[in-house]
């Protein structure tokens, strides 16, 4: 501590509330009161509420380390109040934050639980929002990075980073190169808009570190952060709701990739959100937009008319996939393909699809195949629309569309992959070692998140 060129807070957390000290409780108290009284303390000592209150004994000793209002003698060490559940939210956590406030030693409450959903962390915010003093209030694990990177949009006393991945001492640290440069902490503030990328998962998606950058381009007071929701249309309706009702966020846009994209388009029915023609055929989003009113929009399908339109009419396309991206890839198909044929594991997700989108097909036939029947298409251009080949997903190491299997097609062959990390997947890997032409997902991507930046921010990506 004395060595320290910047102020310091010392800790040194018991194991049963999460640390790994497993030795005398005295002695650790007895380290606290001499660092305390020390010719060169800490700024702060951060000590657990449960063993701040465990006996007389140990709080005499505590207040001897820090200062307290009813000591005559200065002392330059102060004192963080904290509790920590690696479990989840503590039942009795307003309790906790009552009588940590209540302790006049108290300069700082802390308060870090893991957070269980995105939802965590707006009741974390409310929290920094109704406090009486300093207070930190971080969720941990990866639904909490919100918590940590808005901390000061709410008033948060600090937030915690690691050096690097592995010296993290929480799980969901961010690195302090991935706070202060991709999230740009030291310019969020109160009015700063709040922006993300909902899935599942999410952790593989480079839309923060794209957005992020063009914010900071233009300087754009918003911050984009990944925002992991599960799969099911209650979890999204739930947290997207929370995000867009909650009064003093300031959630003002939002990307949402597989699996939510249709469930969005739900959602904006329900709410009756103002979509386009184009939504309404697609029957998926990928774009919600707050400013001047709320609209949703599917940017993939932008991207993919500007990458195939070129090309000119095809006599057959393949979609492989009936999620949301695949809604919009069929679609597009259908405006320059005689006939678009739809393959899926489930094949009545595809039949449902071909179905829904016939009646916005122009002249195309819309077909749903059989799955085991894909091998032996012979199309011009062929879309992949699942998850299988990505960075983080279910099968990264998988083929999406089985080429080595397929007969020899014509070299004008066109294989789209709509997954972007890694930028060659194993499909787009067999296809161009076989001499077929190649679209990367990261070509969509960049497409797809250039028109998502105009609508949020009115300007040029």
């Amino acid at each position: 501590v004395a060595e320290s060129p910047l102020p310091c807070i010392v800790t040194c957390r018991p194991e049963w509330e999460g640390g790994f000290y497993a030795a005398d409780e005295d002695e650790r108290v007895s380290m606290f009161e001499a660092l305390g009284t020390a010719d060169h303390p800490p700024a702060y000592i951060d000590v657990e509420l449960k063993a701040y209150t465990a006996s007389a004994n140990i709080r005499q000793k505590i207040n001897l380390a820090v200062d307290h209002p009813k000591q005559e003698r200065h002392v330059r060490t102060r004192l963080i109040l904290s509790t920590h559940d690696f479990n989840g939210r503590p039942a009795d956590l307003t309790r906790k934050i009552l009588a940590m406030q209540a302790e006049p030693a108290c300069a700082v409450v802390k308060v870090a639980y893991r957070a269980r959903s995105i939802r965590d962390n707006l009741e974390l915010f409310d929290t920094l929002s109704e406090r009486q003093k300093p207070m930190i209030a971080l969720g941990m694990g990866e639904f909490g990075l919100m918590s940590r990177v808005l901390a000061p949009k709410f008033g948060g006393f600090l937030t915690f980073a690691s050096l690097r991945d592995e010296s993290a001492t929480a799980p969901g640290q961010p690195t302090i190169d991935d706070l202060l440069g991709m999230y740009r902490f030291r310019s969020v503030g109160k009015d700063t808009k709040v922006y993300g990328v909902i899935g599942w998962p999410v952790t593989q998606s480079m839309s923060p570190l794209v957005h992020n950058a063009g914010f900071a381009e233009i300087g754009w007071d918003g911050v984009y952060l990944p925002m992991p929701v599960e799969g099911s249309y209650e979890s999204f309706k739930a947290t997207f709701g929370s995000l867009i009702d909650h009064g003093t966020l300031g959630f003002a846009g939002a990307s949402v990739t597989i699996p939510h994209k249709e469930h969005l388009f739900r959602l904006g029915i329900d709410r009756k959100l103002a979509g386009t023609a184009e939504t309404d055929a697609v029957g998926a989003c990928n774009t919600f937009v707050r400013g001047g009113g709320v609209q949703i929009h599917n940017t993939d399908a932008t991207a993919i008319h500007e990458l195939l339109a070129t090309g000119g009419s095809v006599p057959a396309s393949v979609i492989v996939g009936a999620g949301g991206v695949a809604h919009a890839a069929a679609f597009i198909a259908g405006r320059f393909s005689d006939t678009v044929t739809i393959f899926a594991r489930k094949s009545e997700q595809a039949r449902a699809l071909a179905a829904g989108l016939r009646d916005h097909a122009n002249d195309a036939r819309i077909v749903a195949g059989d799955w085991d029947g894909l091998s032996q298409t012979r199309a011009t251009v062929y879309i992949n629309c699942t998850p299988v080949g990505m960075a983080g997903g279910p099968d990264p190491d998988g083929l999406s569309i089985p080429i080595p299997d397929m007969p020899g097609l014509p070299p004008q062959t066109v294989f789209f992959d709509t997954v972007y990390n890694p930028i060659e997947t194993p499909m787009l890997r067999a296809a161009r070692e076989r001499g077929y032409r190649t679209i990367d997902g990261v070509r969509m991507f960049v497409r797809q998140a250039a028109a998502q930046f105009e609508l949020w921010t009115g300007q040029a990506a």
